[in-house]
């Protein structure tokens, strides 16, 4: 079974102590909000979550973190690879006995 093989778009905000991470559904929306704030924070963030990296880049380690990624940040997008896996282990792992 395949899975996360979806696409992934994000801005990544590099400050000048910290770097941000935030996931929006889609940069079409993004550009349209960046020019027209009317438009509702929710249609354009994958969730109310912004993350901070710690000076890793986009692919540090995700803490939660501003609105100020969103409003300066650059998009970035990606596909997860494609990954083979159980959906469940437990069900396959062998009984061991004394």
């Amino acid at each position: 079974m395949t899975r996360a093989n979806e696409q992934t778009a994000k801005v990544f905000y590099k400050g000048s102590s910290e770097d941000f991470v935030v996931f929006v559904d889609d940069i079409e929306t993004l550009n349209k909000w960046r020019k027209d704030r009317s438009i509702p924070l929710a249609d354009v963030v994958n969730g109310f979550k912004i993350f901070v990296t710690h000076k890793h880049g986009a692919q540090g380690i995700m803490d939660g973190a501003s609105r100020k990624i969103l409003e300066n940040g650059e998009y970035q997008s990606s596909v997860t690879r494609e990954r083979q896996g159980g959906t469940n282990d437990a069900k396959d792992s062998p009984v061991v006995g004394r």
